[in-house]
């Protein structure tokens, strides 16, 4: 079906290229249409036939878009696809302008640029996200990641995640100084100028930013923290099992977080969900933190932490593991020499640790 439709705009128009500049065809041999955007999308139709043929993308679109022949190439594979799968098909430049944004998502100028290619006009989008009446009380913003890098989890309760800046929340707050940078460091890397490219990454990096080569995907970068659980330090028993449990559950997988705040070092404290998978429920159930009843009253935490302290899951198998808290309030009392708690069953239920963020 999709190559019979494909076919029937092919028939539209023998031009391959849209009506729009520099792609004017001579005014002998370009075809009748009622608008541009009618041009554009016959054009379109013209190009997704040939790139299922040949894998080739349209010369000149470079001019509109500043990202690679691969990534045009990645592009036009998930239009196709779209095309395909679109019930009924676009058959307006509007239809095929929402298609190509929904396929594509991405925003800004670069969105922009491949619909003015065609002449197409710019897509009126409702997208569906959960906002404010759908959260739980007290969160102020939700963020939705890019898949997480295994090398990012720092230990059993915190990580470093990406947001693709495509995002709404992130589109219209991204420096100027950062759009130009990935610009210069492309046009750098292009001519294997890697020293300057370099450069322009840690700018772009300590700007709070990354560039993922492999999709040429700008994301905003966060630290994270998850809210109402301590697991073990790295240098304590079953800090590393901790560490690993976490990165199994998220390694590779988007995530949806609810932040409710930022603490004093700049992490987002927020409840982590995983293909549908609460984090912390998780981990609490697995014996892989403790339950940090200080900041977090919710008895459903109080409860997976008891069932799997019961149970001697996790690090409940070990004879008297210590509480985090406790553990670096000790630590911290080593360092400035003074005494640790005699009693480390009380310590363990004090939680005035001097720590203001987990």
């Amino acid at each position: 079906m999709g190559n019979i439709i494909l076919r029937c705009l092919k028939a539209v128009c023998d031009d391959t290229t849209p009506a729009s500049p520099p792609h004017q065809p001579s005014a002998a041999s370009r075809p009748q249409f009622a608008s541009p955007a009618a041009a554009g999308l016959a054009a379109l139709g013209n190009h997704l036939l040939n790139f299922e043929k040949t894998s080739q993308v349209p010369e000149g679109l470079s001019q509109y878009v500043s990202v690679s022949k691969k990534t045009q190439a990645k592009w036009y594979a998930k239009i196709l696809a779209a095309r395909k799968e679109s019930n009924p098909p676009p058959r307006t430049p509007e239809e095929a302008a929402s298609l190509v944004a929904r396929a594509l998502q991405v925003q800004g100028d670069v969105l922009a640029g491949f619909l003015q290619f065609y002449s197409l006009p710019f897509p009126q989008i409702q997208t569906q996200v959960s906002g404010p009446s759908s959260w739980p009380e007290g969160v102020q913003f939700e963020l939705h990641t890019l898949p997480v890098d295994a090398k990012l989890v720092g230990d059993g309760d915190g990580m470093t995640v990406h947001v693709n800046t495509a995002d709404p929340r992130e589109s219209s707050v991204v420096p100027i100084e950062v759009h130009e940078a990935v610009i210069e460091r492309r046009q750098a890397r292009a001519v294997k100028d890697y020293t300057r490219a370099d450069a322009l990454q840690k700018l772009i990096k300590d700007a709070g930013y990354r560039v993922h080569d492999k999709e040429e995907i700008l994301a905003r970068e966060y630290r994270i923290r998850l809210r109402g659980i301590d697991a073990p330090e790295m240098n304590m028993e079953y800090g590393q099992e901790s560490k690993d449990a976490l990165t199994k559950l998220i390694q590779g997988k988007p995530l949806t977080i609810h932040v409710y705040e930022e603490d004093e070092y700049g992490r987002l404290v927020g409840d982590v969900y995983c293909n549908g998978v609460f984090v912390q429920e998780k981990l609490l159930r697995k014996g892989c933190a403790w339950h940090y009843e200080k900041f977090d009253k919710r008895p459903s935490f109080a409860q997976w932490h008891r069932e799997a302290q019961n149970a001697g899951r996790g690090l409940w198998a070990y004879p008297n593991p210590v509480a985090p808290w406790t553990f670096k309030w000790e630590e911290r009392n080593k360092k400035n020499g003074h005494k640790p708690y005699q009693n480390r069953r009380n310590a363990q239920r004090d939680q005035r640790v001097p720590i203001p963020a987990y």
